[in-house]
């Protein structure tokens, strides 16, 4: 089966390309914008017709798309999820490969949800933010391709390599610093969020698996449990051997904040806030019964064991 990836370098696409070369099945291709890349090519500048072109050549049965942007404005937010999006789906109706498209949206596409409740995949979307609204358009434009097609939605996605800017990637730095330094406590704050924590690992399992089904149209990737990240923080302080105490600040719900290395403040300057990006509010937690019925798939590896992963990545950093 030849299988090309596109966004294989991202944080995704990396365990994705992982898991499709374990697979002695799988004859892969990687499209994207690093010299790394065995094409170079920019989704968001280049043209339908080009990658056509690309598509007529290597002739894959599957197309993986794992590229995109999670900051910055508007603008790039919509060039890099929505455009690109739009450029894979035209190049493939023009293509004569016929190749299959399996899309990573995500969990924001959604936005806030009741607590307590399990999201389906029939919920209404109404993302909360730029990010959440430029990957719904992007599912849309899927799902109204008239591709042989399917979306993944990727709730929270935690484990190795998870980005520094991210809530736990934040949580692991802070713990790094006050270890480092020997402090005996650990001031955090917004830590009421709670999220369905899933494991890139599983993530990459999810996609290889949506590669060989027929299942089409959105598909849940999650755990289908919420876990609030004052005890996220708990575990990582416990796989960390962290001694100290942990604080809680009392700050708005959805952001995270972390003061410096001195808890001193200038009168009238507020300490640092770093926003949850994904505009969900304080409760998000997936229905993940469809991965199981169509696709066969459910979470295999645990919290903890994604929070050591993050917390041996952070600790190689003392």
């Amino acid at each position: 089966m030849r299988v090309l990836l596109i966004g294989a370098n991202g944080y995704l696409g990396r365990y994705v390309a992982d898991r499709l070369l374990a697979d002695p099945a799988v004859q892969l291709t990687a499209l994207g914008r690093g010299d790394d890349a065995d094409v170079r090519f920019d989704l968001a500048t280049g043209s339908p017709g080009a990658l056509t072109r690309f598509l007529d050549a290597v002739h894959p049965g599957v197309v993986v798309n794992c590229a995109g942007a999670t900051r910055g404005g508007a603008r790039d937010l919509t060039r890099h999820n929505t455009v690109a999006v739009a450029t894979i789906c035209e190049s493939l109706r023009r293509s004569g490969c016929g190749a299959r498209l399996v899309h990573l949206g995500c969990a924001s596409e959604y936005g806030p949800s009741q607590p307590g409740s399990s999201t389906a995949e029939d919920a209404v979307p109404r993302p909360g933010g730029p990010y959440g609204v430029s990957k719904l358009a992007a599912t849309e434009l899927v799902l109204g391709s008239g591709l042989d097609a399917v979306v993944l939605r990727i709730f929270s996605p935690v484990g190795p390599g998870t980005p520094a800017g991210s809530p736990l990637g934040r949580l692991a730095e802070a713990m790094r610093r006050a270890m480092q330094s020997g402090d005996s406590e650990l001031k955090l704050g917004g830590l009421g969020v709670q999220r369905d924590f899933v494991d890139v690992r599983d993530v990459a399992r999810a996609v290889h698996a949506a590669s060989l089904s027929a299942a089409q149209g959105v598909v849940n990737i999650g755990t289908g449990r919420a876990v609030r990240l004052r005890e996220a923080a708990s575990v990582l302080a416990r796989v960390a051997g962290f001694g100290g105490a942990l604080h809680e600040l009392d700050s708005p719900p959805a952001r995270l904040v972390i003061p410096g290395p001195s808890t001193e403040h200038p009168v009238g300057s507020p300490p640092a806030t770093y926003p949850y990006p994904d505009g969900c509010g304080t409760w998000q937690q997936a229905d993940v019964r469809t991965a199981r019925d169509r696709l066969g798939w459910r979470p295999r590896i645990v919290l903890e064991e994604s929070l050591a992963d993050i917390w041996m990545e952070a600790a190689c950093r003392i």
